[in-house]
This record gives C-alpha cells, sequence and structure tokens, in this order.
C-alpha cells in the first residue's frame, strides 16, 4: 500500500481568455491527483487527509473510490473544500491563486498509526504549508521515516501561499533527513535555492528534477545521473503532470520491489532510464488533455 497525505481541493479552471471567463470546477490538489493516478496505474493506494462534508469533498472522494484508492484514512470535517484558480498561460503552463481560509484540510490531524501494510508514504504541495495541518503532516512525516518507511516528498511550492519565504526554506532543508525521494520541478528547485547534490547530503536517497519541455533527471546519493527526454505531445495544459510524475515512479519502484534506500542506490543507469521514461509517458498522458487526468494502465502498456 502507498499511502499519500495531503489536501485535495477544487481547481477552478479558466474556459476562455480574460478575467471573467467562465470557472470550471475540477477536483484536485497535488496530493489527490498523486493517490488518482496510482489509482490508474494499479497500485493500492489510500488517502491520507481531512476533507469536507459538503458536495465538493463528496465529488472528490467519490473520484477516489471509483479509482480504487482507499479512504477509510480520511478525516472529515464541516469546514468548506478549499478553492484553486488556475490560470493557464499560452504555453499550458498553470499559475495558482488559493482560498484556504477556514477550510476543511487545515485541520488535519496526524493519524496514530498508519495502514499496517503501508510500504511508502507521499508528502507535498499546500498541506505542508498551511496551519495547524503542516505541523501535523510534519509530524506524520517524520514519524513514518523513523518507523523506516519509504518516503517521499514533492513541495510543489506555491509561493503565494509562503508569508516567509526564509522560513519554509529551512523547514524544508530540516526534513530533508526524513526524506527517501524528492521530486521537485526545476522552478521550485530555483526557488528553494540549494541544489541536488546539497539535498542528498541532507538525507533523500535521490532527487528527480522535471525540466518541463526539457526532459526529467535523476541524481543518486551514489552520485549518479540520469536523464530522459520529455515525450513530445500536444500540451493542452500541464495540469497535475506533476503528481502525475510522482505517482509513476512510486509506481514504477514498487514493481521493482525498491521502494527503500538501498534499492534506489542499485537501480543503476538501466533501471533509472526506465523508470524515468514511465514517469515521462504518464505525465505526457496528462498533458495531452484538460485537467489532472492522469493516464490508465492499458495507455501505458508497450
Amino acid at each position: 500500500m502507498i499511502v499519500v497525505a495531503g489536501e485535495a481541493l477544487i481547481d477552478l479552471v479558466p474556459q476562455g481568455t480574460g478575467a471573467l471567463a467562465a470557472l470550471q470546477p475540477a477536483l484536485g490538489g497535488g496530493p489527490f491527483n498523486t493517490a488518482v493516478a496510482l489509482g490508474r496505474l494499479g497500485s493500492p493506494a489510500s488517502f491520507c487527509s481531512r476533507v469536507s462534508s459538503d458536495a465538493f469533498g463528496e465529488a472528490l472522494l467519490d473520484r477516489l473510490r471509483e479509482t480504487g484508492v482507499d479512504v477509510s484514512s480520511v478525516q472529515r470535517g464541516s469546514e468548506p473544500t478549499t478553492l484553486a484558480v488556475a490560470t493557464v498561460g499560452a504555453d499550458g503552463s498553470a499559475a495558482y491563486s488559493f482560498y484556504v481560509d477556514g477550510t476543511a484540510d487545515r485541520l488535519f490531524a496526524a493519524p496514530s498509526v498508519l495502514p499496517s501494510d503501508t510500504r511508502a508514504i507521499s508528502f507535498g504541495t499546500c498541506s505542508l504549508v498551511l496551519e495547524p495541518g503542516a505541523s501535523a503532516y510534519e509530524a506524520l512525516m517524520r514519524g513514518a521515516a523513523a518507523q523506516g518507511v519509504f518516503t517521499a516528498l514533492d513541495p510543489n511550492i506555491r509561493a503565494g501561499l509562503i508569508p516567509d519565504a526564509d522560513a519554509y526554506r529551512a523547514r524544508f532543508k530540516s526534513w530533508l533527513p526524513s526524506v527517501s525521494l524528492l521530486k521537485l520541478s526545476e522552478e521550485d528547485a530555483a526557488w528553494l535555492g540549494g541544489t541536488p547534490r546539497e539535498w542528498l547530503a541532507a538525507g533523500p536517497a535521490a532527487v528527480v528534477i522535471t525540466r518541463g519541455g526539457d526532459g526529467l533527471t535523476a541524481f543518486t546519493a551514489e552520485g549518479g545521473e540520469y536523464a530522459v527526454p520529455v515525450e513530445r505531445v500536444e500540451v493542452v495544459d500541464t495540469i497535475g503532470a506533476g503528481d502525475t510524475v510522482n505517482a509513476a515512479l512510486l509506481h514504477g519502484l514498487a514493481v521493482r520491489d525498491a521502494l527503500s534506500a538501498r534499492a534506489l542506490g542499485e537501480l543503476g543507469p538501466g533501471g533509472w532510464t526506465e523508470l524515468l521514461g514511465f514517469a515521462a509517458r504518464a505525465a505526457a498522458v496528462t498533458c495531452s488533455r484538460a485537467g489532472a487526468e492522469p493516464p490508465y494502465a492499458h495507455e501505458l502498456a508497450g
């Protein structure tokens, strides 16, 4: 079982140009998208979050259930669902503004135990920024790592939600000893102001950086560096592409029985190239259609 911990929210996606374009609600949130992608790829997955009991919250849980994701670890609350208003650029890239005050996911409380068959747990995005839930997710991360659980982190920086950039950067560094696999975009890496080798020295066994149209690169604690090109498609938008990469990496590692720091170091050039190539293909499918719609396993077969 791969546990995904973090927020589920509603993306409001413009259906035209201009500030007053109609907004189409879409199910989203980085961790939510990762959980859905894992389910579609065929990995046993569980979602660990706090979700509103409003209509949006019910729709979010319905999608998880439809995808085969276990929701028994989801807490519920009467507070509203977080909203993210997307702005899609001419190249398909997405930026967001958030409506987060008083929303349900901010009140997440760390569970006392994880499912007994947990093999890995993934964290990221808004849930590690917005208090008091951020501290609860952080405690869950540290506790899982201390128990030897494989931990994955995608900070997925949303700068508009971070009131003190320097404090967040320091906090990010404090997480690294508890992280097995760090995945982040080239833009996130620039904002955080570090290098893969610096981050590896602090704890992770591997760092994967997505470079948009330039593909993906993995760096390992053993000194390896492996890169694959992007899969060329007609890009509709990039919503959910990074989350799909997260899921594809975790799924690929699970299939290889490689969800451990030692196993990451033993993948070698062939294993990493194959794994990164799979993640690139999965992300390309997501980019080829509107919104966060990650691929099913049969779409990547062969």
